[in-house]
C-alpha cells in the first residue's frame, strides 16, 4: 500500500511539474516574442534617430550657406551704399556748379545790359 501511495504521490508531483514546466515554457515564449518585438521597435527608433540626425545635418548646412550668402549680400549692400553716397555727392556738386554757372551767366547778361 505504501508503494502505491508513494507511486500516486510521485505521479501527482510529476504531473504538477509537467504543468509548471508547460507554464514556464509559455512564459518563456511570450518573453522571447516580447523581446523580439522590443528589438524591432529599438531598430526602428534607431533608424528614425539616424534619419533625424541626417536631416539636422542638412539643415545646419543650409543655415551655414544662408549665413554666408547673408554676409556677401551685406558686403555688397555696403558697397552699393557707399557708391550711391559718392554719386549723390557728385550729383550735388554738379548741380551746384550748374547753378553757379547760371548765376554768373545771368549776372553777366545783366551787367552787359547796363
Amino acid at each position: 500500500m505504501v508503494g502505491i501511495m508513494g507511486s500516486m504521490k510521485s505521479e501527482e508531483e510529476e504531473a504538477k511539474l509537467r504543468k509548471r514546466n508547460e507554464e514556464l515554457e509559455r512564459e518563456l515564449r511570450k518573453s522571447q516574442e516580447r523581446e523580439e518585438q522590443m528589438r524591432k521597435e529599438l531598430q526602428k527608433s534607431q533608424e528614425r534617430e539616424e534619419q533625424m540626425r541626417k536631416e539636422l545635418q542638412k539643415a545646419w548646412e543650409r543655415i551655414r550657406v544662408a549665413e554666408e550668402a547673408e554676409e556677401m549680400l551685406c558686403s555688397q549692400l555696403g558697397e552699393l551704399e557707399a557708391e550711391s553716397v559718392h554719386q549723390a555727392r557728385e550729383y550735388n556738386a554738379r548741380l551746384l556748379s550748374l547753378v553757379d554757372q547760371l548765376s554768373r551767366g545771368t549776372h553777366q547778361s545783366t551787367s552787359a545790359a547796363c
